[in-house]
């Protein structure tokens, strides 16, 4: 009898694992999410070719022999399409996309999040971020890339019938930075320093399974790799320590003074925006492009595109042009400004190492070494997220030899650009959206009660 009367007890919890194997209800949403983060490493790896190749096309097209006064021409008239058809086509894919990304998880209604995140908008930034890195703009995939991924995740969760919509924004955006620089420990870092001030711990996993699918997926595509090479310049103490101090204050210093003037600027011209939206941002982003054609052009095409291939070069130990650091800060804020879509972090990184080789050769120090520190410095300046500036750095460089020096040099830009500017740069930029937001809300609500 006894044997028996434990049978029943038995049956029922078989019947119940069996059903967690085989129901599609429970395996759909993680098959589903698998799918997208592996989508987003691939997508990625298809836009980092893009955007490389559109470079190269337009160096091609710029430096062709007397063809230097091409960009006085073609630089605005695409900065001008651009914001045209991201006003008309794809409204809410202009600028980095990072700000969207952390506005749509302060958004509770589904259409508001649509409107910063969908399949439709990551068509359009991916796009025009090619189109304008084609026509010479100062501007990174990187930004757009979290957009791209967060979009990816969110329509993951519609068709998958998963309710965790931010915790799945957070994951997005940690698999695009992870995917874009190939640096998983970066992506981790992002999303809990810069996308998710309010991080929960039950996301860890979920965030973790997309930064690994998707660098995986990266990985089978490109192979292993660092962004900008290896360097083994290494800090010698104490000799050094000036170099890391004047890469840590100057550079938060200056990334702060970026970060005010894009806030306080573009604050100023979404007032004179405001009467007549399309046709006065098609005069601006006009504007902004003939002076990024002129930038461009005094400093012999070196401000035109990521400035990916100059950072490298500095990390490789050759020193930029004294006030490039400058031309290419200037290049980048005019791009901004302008409104057509495009990130700012390779455009930064490309800003601190040319700072940094600048500081170098000032101080007789190595220009490798001091690229290096200069975009931690600027880096964590700009966006005021000290742990992501040196991690990320150390991962696309696979130094880890100056892992308390980049420690430092973050923690100085940083403490500096507080001392500047208490405004994080991207969450200041998804206020404006969530303002948007909350006013198209009122607006229709009369109009609800009416009908």
């Amino acid at each position: 009898m006894t044997r028996f009367a434990k049978q029943p007890r038995r049956v029922p919890m078989l019947r119940r694992s069996r059903a967690m194997w085989v129901s599609p209800r429970l395996w759909r949403p993680r098959v589903v999410f698998w799918v997208g983060a592996i989508a987003i490493g691939l997508i990625s790896v298809l836009f980092a070719k893009m955007a490389d190749q559109a470079q190269f096309l337009s160096r091609q097209f710029f430096s062709d022999n007397g063809r230097s006064w091409l960009p006085l021409f073609v630089t605005p008239a695409g900065f001008v399409f651009c914001a045209y058809v991201a006003g008309k086509f794809f409204p809410g894919s202009q600028g980095s996309g990072i700000p969207q990304a952390i506005a749509a998880r302060h958004l509770r209604d589904g259409q508001e999040r649509a409107r910063l995140l969908s399949l439709r908008l990551v068509v359009g930034k991916v796009a025009l971020t090619i189109a304008g890195l084609f026509v010479g703009a100062s501007i990174g995939r990187e930004g757009p890339t979290v957009q791209v991924g967060a979009s990816i995740m969110l329509q993951v969760a519609r068709w998958g019938g998963m309710a965790q919509a931010r915790g799945l924004i957070l994951a997005g955006s940690a698999a695009g930075i992870a995917a874009a620089f190939n640096t998983p420990l970066a992506g981790i870092v992002f999303a809990i320093e810069e996308m998710g001030r309010s991080y929960q711990a039950r996301t860890n996993g979920v965030v973790l399974a997309a930064v690994i699918l998707a660098g995986l997926a990266s990985l089978g595509v490109l192979g292993n790799y660092t962004y900008f090479g290896i360097t083994h310049a290494t800090v010698a103490f104490p000799g050094d320590w000036p170099l890391i101090v004047a890469c840590g204050i100057v550079g938060g210093g200056l990334g702060a003074c970026f970060s005010l003037a894009a806030l306080r600027i573009s604050r100023r011209l979404r007032r004179w925006l405001a009467p007549h939206p399309l046709g006065r941002s098609l005069i601006l982003s006009g504007a902004c492009g003939l002076c990024v054609a002129l930038i461009g052009i005094s400093s012999d095409g070196l401000t035109f595109g990521t400035g990916y291939d100059q950072a490298r070069s500095a990390v490789e130990g050759v020193p930029l042009p004294t006030f490039y650091f400058a031309e290419k800060l200037l290049a980048g804020l005019f791009s901004m400004l302008s409104g057509i879509p495009g990130g700012i972090f390779a455009p930064s990184l490309s800003v601190g190492a040319g700072l940094g080789s600048s500081l170098g050769v000032l101080l007789g120090a190595n220009v490798g070494l001091a690229a290096l520190l200069g975009m931690a410095g600027y880096f964590a300046g700009v966006v005021q997220a000290p742990m992501t500036a040196f991690v990320i750095i150390l991962e696309m460089t696979g130094n880890h030899d100056n892992v308390i020096p980049l420690m430092l040099t973050s923690m100085l830009g940083y403490g500096t650009a507080r001392l500047v500017s208490r405004e994080p740069l991207y969450h200041a930029m998804s206020r404006i959206f969530v303002a948007d937001a909350l006013r198209r809300r009122r607006a229709e609500t009369p109009m609800r009660h009416v009908a």
